[in-house]
């Protein structure tokens, strides 16, 4: 297990971890890095999570010491890259599984957690939540053409190929100009709100957590060399002016030819 450099650059680095349990510690370490840095930097750290079941780990070893101690949470802002456009209660609800395992344990201000509002109507959650978070980043008004550069998105993958709720054919992922759009997704048969692909590639650092063995075809076609799947969401993600980090556990990188234990 190791780390693979997979451009010339650095910009794209892939790790492979033994376990889902190493993959949540690793990670843990690095968004205590990406907090400590940020706030030193711009004294403050805005991070985006990500729902789904593989970062449940890391948001319960955040939630404890001695990591929870190590984030000066007064400064941290936390944001969402998608959200099921169910209520905060219900269990699908990324925001409750971070609240559960994470934001109801450490001494971060209420005012700071920026949730998408997924009881709402979706098209009306969506807006509002760009004007949030362009009030939240200093760039107000839909003709300000910038987008927020986030200090960290946390990304996960589906089976698809999908990553937070921009899904293989979806029209979410055409979107150029919004931070933030609603789409109903009939894979899941479900209204999604999502961040756009612009406003993921334009942050400072994007961190993919990616577990089991069923996502091992999808990895291999993803982090080819050769033939990178472009078609597929996920593959679409490449920070313009920050940084790439895939970390995989050993299950998921079987079939890429990449990993270190790789036949």
């Amino acid at each position: 297990m190791g780390i693979v450099e997979n451009d010339a650059a650095g910009a794209r680095t892939i790790q492979v971890v033994a376990s889902a349990e190493e993959l949540a510690r690793v990670a843990a370490d690095a968004m205590v890095r990406h907090a400590a840095d940020a706030i030193r930097e711009r004294g403050r750290f805005i991070v985006a999570l990500s729902g789904g079941s593989t970062p449940t780990s890391l948001f319960r070893l955040l939630a404890q010491p001695p990591l929870a101690e190590r984030i000066d949470w007064r400064h941290v802002h936390v944001c969402w890259g998608d959200e099921r456009c169910v209520s905060p209660a219900d269990a699908r609800s990324n925001y409750r599984m971070a609240c559960d395992a994470l934001l109801d344990h450490v001494p971060i201000p209420a005012a700071q957690v920026h949730r998408m509002r997924g009881e709402d109507v979706p098209a009306v959650a969506a807006a509002a939540y760009e004007t949030e978070l362009r009030e939240l980043f200093h760039l107000p008004g839909p003709q300000n053409r910038n987008f927020a550069a986030y200090d960290l998105i946390l990304l996960g993958l589906g089976d698809d190929g999908h990553t937070a709720s921009l899904f293989p054919h979806g029209l979410a992922l055409h979107e150029q100009s919004r931070w933030v759009v609603a789409d109903y997704v009939k894979a899941v048969s479900m209204w999604r709100i999502t961040f756009t692909l612009p406003l993921i590639n334009a942050s400072r650092a994007v961190l993919f957590l990616v577990a089991g063995a069923g996502k091992a075809h999808v990895v291999r076609q993803i982090l080819s060399v050769s033939t990178p799947a472009q078609s597929l969401p996920a593959a679409r993600v490449g920070p313009s002016r920050g940084r790439l980090h895939w970390i995989v556990d050993g299950a998921a990188a079987a079939k890429w030819p990449g990993s270190p234990d790789a036949p």
